[in-house]
């Protein structure tokens, strides 16, 4: 029955859309589920700050006072195609969409998962932690919703965030600073077979800058990409704009930020060689975190594994998520895998065994140990 729940639960969050910057459906339906678990809700005015139509949905559910409270995450969106989404529940429990979409248990298994695990303790009256769930908005765009959350609202001082592919009793303890350019080269815009010598060409520009920029793995730490590339129209006229795009990922947030500036000075020296002008610009969105293996975050994962005689894997992962957010706010938090598989993909699936599985993992981590 218990699994039967647990998918009906997934299934319901499947079918509701979810894209980034519009979660609202999927947080007022959670909002309901967590009142009528227990919990009281608060929804932050995060959408207003990013263009959203839903903001961060909190929740808080009382238990032993004598525990520690612990924070429950995982996050509302999902990649595109996030639309029409519907489950097709195969006969040797895999979870799949139709094949138009993504599954979107990226992340909504996470969130199933959650809901289940309290659903379970309450009908057990097992004694439990005071429970915190945060549900984030936006995460797909790189933690834009956590980023504006008010972490000084909550009273864990650990965090579980589901939100990690792969076989359960994998958890992520470091992840990497992302930040991300974009480069616009402006040239002069002439006719290509009457006044070729007149013009600037701005795409050439920027490709010339491309090949001077550093791709791949830059050091032990880092990673660079230039993901797209932008610029002319028409073929008889030398194209007068072309722009980059690009991000940088390291686990070390001080080499992120240098390899910025390096690949800012070698764009603007490449245009002002060819003669155009560029603007240059990059954001940070996340920044990087490691959670020590012997944290108590990490301590109580690995319990909760052995306690189910799941092999624990503590690792570091080149993708960012909420928690970048979580432990740079002070927070001791790791990344769990929820059991979801070829994530942002329209062959993403999940399994119903290893929902249940992480399920009663979370029941593990939030009851005495």
């Amino acid at each position: 029955m218990s699994a039967d729940r647990l998918y009906n639960t997934f299934s319901q969050l499947v079918s509701i859309d979810n894209p980034s910057l519009g979660e609202r459906e999927v947080c007022d339906w959670l909002k309901a589920e967590l009142l009528s678990l227990g919990f009281s809700t608060f929804e932050d005015d995060t959408a207003q700050k990013i263009g959203g139509n839903s903001g961060n949905l909190y929740g808080f559910l009382p238990g032993d006072d004598g525990l520690e409270p612990v924070l429950l995450c995982a996050h509302m969106d999902a990649v595109e195609p996030s639309r029409n989404k519907e489950c097709v529940l195969h006969g040797d429990g895999t979870i799949t969409s139709k094949g138009d979409t993504v599954l979107a248990a990226d992340d909504l298994s996470g969130i199933a998962e959650i809901l289940e695990a309290v659903r379970r303790l309450t009908e057990s009256g097992a004694a439990h932690r005071p429970i915190e769930v945060l549900f984030c908005a936006a995460e797909e765009l790189y933690g834009r919703g956590a980023l504006h959350f008010d972490t000084s609202i909550l009273k864990s001082k650990e965090a579980f965030v589901f939100d990690l592919s792969g076989e359960v009793g994998r958890a992520a303890i470091k992840a990497p600073s992302i930040i991300t350019f974009e480069a616009v080269f402006t040239g002069k815009a002439a006719h290509a077979g009457f006044a070729f010598d007149d013009g600037i060409h701005a795409v050439a520009a920027a490709c010339e800058a491309v090949l001077a920029l550093p791709m791949g793995q830059t050091d032990s730490d880092t990673t660079c990409n230039v993901g797209s590339i932008r610029g002319g129209g028409a073929t008889n006229i030398i194209p007068d704009i072309c722009s980059i795009t690009g991000e940088i990922r390291s686990f070390s947030h001080d080499r992120a930020r240098y390899w910025a500036e390096e690949i800012k000075g070698r764009v603007l020296q490449t245009a002002q060689n060819r003669g155009a002008e560029c603007g240059f610009a990059f954001t940070e969105h996340i920044k990087a975190y490691e959670t020590p293996e012997d944290s108590p975050a990490a301590a109580r994962f690995r319990k909760a594994c052995a306690a189910l005689d799941l092999p624990c894997k503590l690792e570091k992962t080149f993708g960012g998520s909420d928690n970048n957010h979580l432990v740079n706010a002070g927070i001791d938090g790791i990344v769990v895998a929820s059991a979801m598989y070829d994530c942002h993909s329209t062959r993403e699936h999940t399994r119903l065994q290893g929902m249940e599985t992480v399920a009663e993992l979370i029941v593990r981590l939030v009851t005495p140990q």
